[in-house]
């Protein structure tokens, strides 16, 4: 995952319905790049490195699967970016 597809995923799971809106916008590759940044777990070094980017991102994926997010099938947001590029 390249930096800008990370700095994406971030911003969509940092909204409060992020994911949403871009499953609603029919952006594909911003909830595949967001659904898939979610099922990584977030990196431990980030503790060391920025707890509070860290502790935001966390909180952020848990509200994500909280809301449902974990039901979202990536391989199938995939086929529709591809489709819709």
């Amino acid at each position: 995952m390249t930096r800008h597809q990370e700095i994406i995923a971030q911003h969509l799971l940092s909204q409060p319905y992020g994911v949403a809106k871009a499953l609603k916008e029919h952006r594909w590759a911003d909830a595949a790049i967001a659904v898939e940044f979610a099922s990584k777990d977030i990196p431990n070094d980030l503790a060391i490195t920025d707890p509070a980017l860290y502790r935001s991102l966390r909180d952020a994926v848990t509200t994500f699967y909280l809301r449902g997010g974990g039901a979202l099938n990536l391989e199938k947001l995939r086929q529709l970016a591809n489709q819709s590029a």
